[in-house]
Formats: structure tokens, C-alpha cells, sequence
């Protein structure tokens, strides 16, 4: 699965510096119009074993128009979920910033400062404008510049590490097999031509065949070693053939090599969780393999990832298997993610549910009224807006009458929201609530009602 030859010629001129004129839209159109789409992740490849070996594509104009055909070429599709986003996250993290102090085979590209400039600028606000551009304009505007254009990309390595801990540990121990020449060519500019095509042909040896080259690496031999023979023991129970059944009665144990589908069923049940409401039955079914085996909650295939979908789904599931990750290493980043997902019924019930069964950490109570009030106050739709205010006004009633959390901590915010929504039934009775509770009325909080309750509002 590589380039042939006649694609390559086709590649390798348009990384000539004969187009440094013309703009990098141009030339990225004219990479869409050559290669059909089933042929771009190879032609991703290339780019990036040139981009990973400085003596391959020595010209910066060339490097410039590579950057700029290996980001486009997944346009119009999420950063997050291209083959090459690891690659532009790695140039932006890369500490090198002189090409003449990382000349190094490896996994990141070694890039100049302007390059990195360059990805800064097509991942950030202003791609459009920096595709207009030639690479001869790059150069010129982006060398002056002090530092990169600022481009937070927290969210994006969030996903890409997410999409990685998936793989397995010894796919990511790998070397490259392929090594850079860095001894710089000697001679004056009349052998430029000789150079170029002494690249081209190197170029042509590493790209094309099947496999190509750069897609060959060195890993470390996973060794499984075979068990050593086991020695019996004077005090082990010796295996006996019994030369007379008669005296004797054998008996089995015919639970024994029978297949427990119990963790593969549950498995199966969790997946369709993720994408549709579950029966009854099939709700009866996880929760009673859950209570079975509480650490059957590790192998069912949830993720941090996975939990908006199935705390919108199936929100009963979602609490029980929170309330059994209460222990996990992981729960924080359970919390994260419950915490920020977009604010619903379902996601409101799952934390009401949790805050009276387990001790939440305070700041992700407080951070998810926050998010709350924040989504109440954005939204445009009347009717909907309305409808999730008496939702959070239910929401904090309960949580205050249940005691879980400090009101004083949040009164100022919690009092300007039902201010603002004072038109709303709810909101006026959580403000008289929080007024009671201002001047010391505690009354209001006898009639507590029960944890268990739900939060219901339609």
C-alpha cells in the first residue's frame, strides 16, 4: 500500500520550489485534484518521512508547502479525528528551534521556528488567511515575528491521548528503521541538479514498493517465555489409575472448563448502553453482573469518553457503575466529564443521585451549578430556557434541603440567577428559600424530602 512511481513524480513537483509563487490554496487544490481520496493517507506518509528527514527536502520553501498539503488534506474534517493530528501537536511541543540543533530521525518532525508558526496559524483562527498566502510570504512575515501565535490545544491532546489508550503497549515501542544523512553536501550550486535528482531517487526507494519503507520499523521482540517443568512434591496428591472401579466411586466437578459468558454478555449489553435505552430486563440484567462482580465495572468497555452517552441513554446504569468506580484511579476524571457534558435531565438526576449516596468532591458540585446557571442564561430558546430554569431551581431546592451543599458559598450567584428568572414559579421559591436561610429560618428545611427522590419536571 504505497505510492507508485508516476504519483510520486506528481508529489514530489509539487513540492518544487518553482510553486513557492504561487498560494498555498492553489497548491493544496491542485493535491485534491491529482490524488482521489483513497490515495491521501499515502500521500500523508510521504509528506511526513520527508518532513521527518531534513536531507530529503532540504529548500524551507519545500518544507513550507509540505506543512500545508499534509494539514489540508483532511479539510472539512474534526483536527481530532485525521491520521496526522499527533504530528502537528508533536511540531508545536518539539523544543528545537534551529534546524541545525535537532538533525535526528524520530517519530516528530524536525521543523524551524516559521514552520511552527505556520501550523500555529492553520489550527488557530486564522487559516484562510494563511492559506492565501505564498510560501515565499510565509517566510517573509512569519521569520520577524517574536513567538508562535497562540493556539490552545488542551482539548485536542485530551482526545488524541484518549484515542491512544486504546492501543496496546507494544505497538507504542517502535523505532524507525529508516536514518538521516546529516552530512551536509559538499560542492558549489552547479551539482543543485545532481543533488535533486540523487534525492529524488532516494526518495523513489523509500516510498515505493510494498510495504514502503517508512512503514517498517523496529520493535522489541515480545518475548513469551514457556513455563519451566513443574517437579511434584512428596506431599502432593499423586494421580492414581484405578485398576478396580468396583471398590472405588469417581466423581467430577462438571462446573469445571464450562465458558462463564457472564463478563462478554455484560459487555455486549454495555455497548448497545452507549447507543440506546435498554429494556428493563436487559437494565435487570448488567446490574445484577455488576453486583456480582464489582470489578466486572472495569472490563464492560466504559470510558471517561463514553459517559455523556450513556448518561444520556440509560442514567440508572450510569450511577451504578459510578457508585462502583468510587474507588477507581480514574473516578476524577469520571467527575470531569459528568460535570462539564451538556446540562439535561438525565445528566442532573445522575448527579443529585451521587451527591446524596456518596461524599462528591465540593468543587465538582459547585462547578456543575455553575455550568448550570452558565446554560440556563446562553440559551435562546424561551421555551426551553424556562424549562431547564425549573429544572436547576428543583435541582439546588433539593441539593439544599438534603444539606450537600453550603449555600453561603454560592449565594451571591444562585441569587442573581433567580433574580434574573424571577418570573419563574420555581426561581421565586428558591429565592424566598434562600432569604429564610439568610436570616437564620431554618423551618423551610424540615420538610426534607427523601434521597432517593428523583428530580422530576416536565
Amino acid at each position: 500500500m504505497s505510492l507508485n512511481s508516476k504519483d510520486l513524480s506528481k508529489l514530489l513537483d509539487m513540492l518544487d520550489e518553482e510553486n513557492a509563487s504561487k498560494t498555498l490554496e492553489n497548491i493544496s487544490n491542485q493535491l485534491h485534484t491529482v490524488f482521489p481520496r483513497p490515495e491521501r493517507f499515502k500521500v500523508g506518509m510521504t509528506l511526513l518521512l520527508l518532513l521527518q528527514h531534513v536531507d530529503l527536502l532540504p529548500k524551507e520553501l519545500q518544507r513550507i508547502i509540505a506543512v500545508a498539503m499534509l494539514f489540508d488534506l483532511y479539510k472539512g474534517e474534526p483536527l481530532a479525528t485525521t491520521p496526522f493530528a499527533p504530528v502537528f501537536v508533536q511540531i508545536l511541543k518539539s523544543p528545537g528551534e534551529n534546524l541545525d540543533k535537532a538533525l535526528y530521525s524520530g517519530h516528530i518532525p524536525v521543523l524551524s521556528r516559521c514552520e511552527k508558526y505556520l501550523i500555529a496559524g492553520l489550527m488557530g483562527y486564522n487559516y484562510r488567511e494563511m492559506m492565501k498566502k505564498t510560501p515565499r510570504q510565509i517566510i517573509e512575515e512569519l521569520y520577524p515575528l517574536p513567538s508562535p501565535p497562540p493556539y490552545d490545544s488542551t482539548d485536542l491532546q485530551l482526545q488524541l491521548v484518549e484515542r491512544r489508550s486504546e492501543l496496546p503497549a507494544v505497538e507504542k515501542c517502535a523505532n524507525p528503521v529508516i536514518l538521516s544523512d546529516t552530512a551536509r553536501p559538499k560542492g558549489n550550486a552547479t551539482n543543485d541538479v545532481d543533488i535533486k535528482e540523487k534525492h529524488n531517487n532516494i526518495i523513489e526507494s523509500l516510498v515505493v514498493g510494498d510495504p514502503p519503507a517508512y512503514a517498517q520499523s523496529y520493535q522489541p521482540e515480545f518475548l513469551r517465555p514457556s513455563p519451566p517443568i513443574h517437579r511434584s512434591t512428596y506431599d502432593e496428591v499423586p494421580w492414581m489409575n484405578m485398576s478396580e472401579p468396583s471398590q472405588f466411586k469417581l466423581e467430577y466437578d462438571n462446573s469445571m472448563c464450562v465458558s462463564n459468558c457472564a463478563g462478554a454478555e455484560a459487555r455486549r449489553v454495555m455497548g448497545r448502553a452507549f447507543k440506546s435505552v435498554l429494556t428493563l430486563q436487559q437494565q435487570q440484567h448488567l446490574v445484577t453482573e455488576l453486583h456480582k462482580d464489582p470489578k466486572l465495572v472495569y472490563h464492560i468497555g466504559l470510558t471517561p469518553g463514553k459517559l455523556p452517552d450513556l448518561v444520556e441513554n440509560n442514567p440508572l446504569i450510569a450511577i451504578e457503575v459510578l457508585l462502583k468506580l468510587m474507588q477507581s484511579s480514574q473516578i476524577t476524571e469520571y467527575f470531569s466529564v459528568l460535570v462539564n457534558m451538556e446540562m439535561s435531565l438525565h445528566s442532573m438526576e445522575v448527579v443529585n443521585r451521587l451527591t446524596t449516596t456518596v461524599d462528591l468532591p465540593t468543587e465538582f458540585v459547585h462547578l456543575y451549578i455553575s455550568n448550570c446557571i452558565n446554560t440556563c442564561e446562553t440559551i435562546k430558546d424561551r421555551y426551553m430556557q424556562s424549562r431547564l430554569v425549573r429544572l436547576v431551581c428543583v435541582f439546588l431546592q433539593s441539593l439544599i434541603r438534603n444539606k450537600i451543599i453550603n449555600v453561603q458559598e454560592l449565594f451571591i450567584e444562585v441569587q442573581a440567577f433567580c433574580i434574573e428568572f424571577s418570573r419563574i414559579r420555581e426561581a421565586a421559591a428558591l429565592f424566598r428559600l434562600l432569604k429564610q436561610l439568610e436570616s437564620g429560618d431554618t423551618a423551610g428545611l424540615n420538610s426534607t424530602p427523601s434521597k432517593n427522590n428523583k428530580i422530576d419536571m416536565c
